[in-house]
């Protein structure tokens, strides 16, 4: 019987240094604009740190003899070999997204995941803050100018913009479909080929194997 392995997984908005604080803290109510990233110079990302350095930090027991967590978040291979089914089931993870997400950092496309979480924390919002967060989402992510611009054709631009006009919950819908097609041909199948997923799904099973 294979053992599930626990491992801590912060909340989106308490995660400093990941791919999730500039969209999360925008998201719940910041007051520094998103658009302030643009002014600063994108300095070449490294990924160099090797994967057990990675998986420490992210899996604190793997290193330390399965020690037992206190976090409610459990991992086990089953789950993580599930996220090599579809997109779907690895988004639907919390850790599935914070995993993935260091990939795409590594492969400097971090925007496109960060927008389509904007996107799902968006479509929970109250009608009465529509406009505050669709406009931080349009001038971090849509905008020709955005520091963080995701990569859409300019049909969709335009209309999204339009749409800016009188924001409703699904006035993001195009583009983040399109954003997820992106993920999912492109970046989510050199994921499960890449040494994050692989080495930790293999430390996962060996550790089930004790």
């Amino acid at each position: 019987m294979m053992r599930a392995v626990a491992i801590s997984t912060p909340r989106l908005d308490k995660m400093p240094g990941t791919f999730f604080s500039a969209a999360a803290k925008e998201l719940k109510g910041a007051d520094h604009s998103l658009l302030d990233d643009k002014t600063q110079k994108r300095r070449p990302k490294t990924f160099g740190m090797d994967m057990k350095t990675y998986l420490r930090s992210m899996i604190p027991h793997l290193e330390s003899g399965l020690k037992a967590s206190k976090s409610k978040d459990i991992l086990s291979a089953d789950e993580v070999i599930q996220w090599s089914q579809s997109l779907e089931k690895l988004l639907a993870n919390h850790t599935g997204q914070v995993v993935f997400g260091r990939f795409l950092k590594s492969e400097f496309s971090e925007e496109n995941i960060e927008f389509w979480l904007a996107c799902e924390d968006y479509k929970q919002t109250e009608s009465d803050l529509l406009h505050c967060k669709a406009e931080k989402i349009y001038k971090a992510f849509v905008h020709s100018d955005a520091a963080k611009q995701i990569n859409i054709d300019f049909r969709t631009r335009e209309s999204t913009a339009k749409k800016m006009k009188v924001p409703t919950p699904t006035c993001f819908d195009e583009a983040q479909k399109l954003v997820y097609s992106l993920m999912e041909k492109d970046s989510y199948p050199r994921f499960l080929k890449s040494n994050i997923y692989l080495n930790l799904l293999n430390d996962l099973q060996a550790n089930s194997l004790k």
